[in-house]
């Protein structure tokens, strides 16, 4: 039961993530400073939704003669192609946001992903580009197209809460952004 919650209030976070791009604002950004992450995938999302409509147009011609099979595969083809870009969307509205007056850094992925780690417990911060991540224990990669471009270090782990609920302790985060330069500049500012 729990599970299936989660997979409702996912699909709702996603549903209005693609309301709020489309109204152009963004979620939880209040005073902080936003970084974005999306610019890595929109190319490969962008055709990933493009698969999707092609598919939904060949299986309209395929199903044709069979109505309510027709019917059934349009609404699921349909609701994925939705799917693909509110997901595409809540990378959009959902930025990872630095907040110097709360004294913390926001580090998000879609709806999946939504770390707060206090400016404090950063011991070292680095731009670094990876390519390659490796599961490790107290590690958390938060990768876009398979790579990370900042590392955070930090003195005390922070608990990361998985999709499905899991509670991790992590020393080490790494993740992607668009301006990996700025945000470790930033970083740097808000720290002293």
């Amino acid at each position: 039961m729990r599970v299936g919650w989660l997979l409702v209030r996912h699909e709702a976070r996603l549903l209005v993530s693609l309301a709020l791009w489309v109204a152009r604002r963004t979620h939880g950004t209040g005073g902080g400073s936003a970084f974005g992450y999306a610019r890595g995938q929109g190319a490969m999302t962008a055709g990933f939704a493009f698969v999707c409509v092609v598919e939904t147009v060949a299986l309209s011609v395929l199903l044709r003669d069979w109505p309510a099979v027709h019917a059934a595969f349009l609404f699921l083809d349909v609701y994925t192609i939705v799917f693909v870009v509110a997901l595409h969307a809540s990378s959009v509205v959902r930025p990872h946001v630095l907040d110097t007056a709360a004294g913390t850094l926001r580090i998000r992925r879609y709806v999946h992903v939504d770390l707060c780690v206090p400016l404090a417990r950063i011991r070292s911060v680095r731009r670094e580009l990876r390519m390659t991540h490796e599961r490790a224990e107290g590690e958390l990669d938060v990768e876009v197209g398979s790579q990370t471009t900042v590392t955070l270090e930090l003195t005390e782990p922070v608990t990361h809460v998985t999709f499905l609920g899991r509670r991790r302790e992590v020393r080490v985060v790494r993740f992607h952004t668009d301006d990996p330069e700025g945000l470790v500049h930033a970083l740097g500012r808000a720290r002293v």
